[in-house]
């Protein structure tokens, strides 16, 4: 899980390089408070082969799922 809420662009994204790098993840849980920040993930995460899943939660919070396709 990366949590990276309170964070501004570009950082959640490095945060996420950093571990599908390090870890070669299947799947990924990404806990992000920012539009901007779902937009960025889901654009690095399909360049690297993974279908990004979105849910809204307590509201302005968005939990991501990294699958690999």
């Amino acid at each position: 899980m990366v949590d990276a809420r309170g964070l501004s662009c570009p950082v959640p994204v490095v945060m996420v390089q950093k571990a599908v790098n390090a870890e070669k993840p299947n799947e990924l849980e990404v806990l992000v408070d920012a539009m901007v920040c779902v937009e960025n993930i889901t654009r690095y995460a399909s360049s690297q082969g993974y279908t990004v899943d979105v849910k809204e939660v307590d509201g302005g919070e968005f939990l991501m799922t990294l699958k690999k396709a």
